[in-house]
């Protein structure tokens, strides 16, 4: 798609790029959890005495059916703003706003390595895929002339849209799962 002033068009690498990036991302992160949150959560909570016990309890109450599906939801997440901003040249703004989350994710994901001093799951693909990745299609969206501009406002909208639908693909994820416990035990 060519935007209105003629530059460069806007493709499907930048826009559906988005979800081959996340996809890339979070198998890493499939892979790389199972079992692990609920073997460091001792040194953890060790760690960090200052979070809330309720934190622990929850993630260690979190099995690999439950990320997996929470996973899948995420997916549909972010194939709703890729398509979004495939469909708009690029111009979507839940499909910017899905671009800056993923590359602010990423940089969450690099900070907690630092933090814990040691690997993380999603740490990987953070500096090789997830961050490479948004900065070159913000670069991409800015050449074709549609690239918002980034405030410290749209920095606390990313991060918060990240929080809020990890948080939604929890939940569903949760009661997913939970319905699936629950006719499994009916039979």
């Amino acid at each position: 798609m060519i935007n209105s002033s003629g530059d460069e068009a806007v493709g499907g690498a930048v826009t559906l790029g988005l979800l081959a990036a996340w996809a890339l991302h979070d198998a890493e992160e499939l892979v790389a959890l199972q079992g692990r949150l609920r073997r460091n959560v001792p040194v953890l909570r060790e760690r960090f005495p200052l979070v809330p016990e309720a934190v622990w309890r929850r993630a260690e109450a979190v099995d690999a059916r439950e990320f997996t599906v929470a996973v899948g939801v995420m997916a549909a997440v972010v194939a709703s703003a890729s398509a979004a901003g495939r469909l708009t040249g690029g111009r979507s703004a839940a499909y910017q706003t899905a671009l800056n989350a993923f590359g602010l994710h990423g940089l969450v994901h690099l900070a907690q390595a630092g933090l814990l001093r040691g690997y993380t799951p999603g740490a990987a693909t953070s500096p090789l895929v997830v961050v490479p990745f948004t900065l070159w299609a913000r670069h991409r969206l800015r050449r074709a002339g549609v690239l918002r501009p980034a405030r410290a406002r749209d920095v606390a909208l990313g991060l918060g849209l990240a929080g809020a639908a990890t948080t939604v693909s929890h939940a569903v994820a949760r009661r997913v799962v939970g319905a699936g416990r629950s006719a499994g035990a009916r039979r």
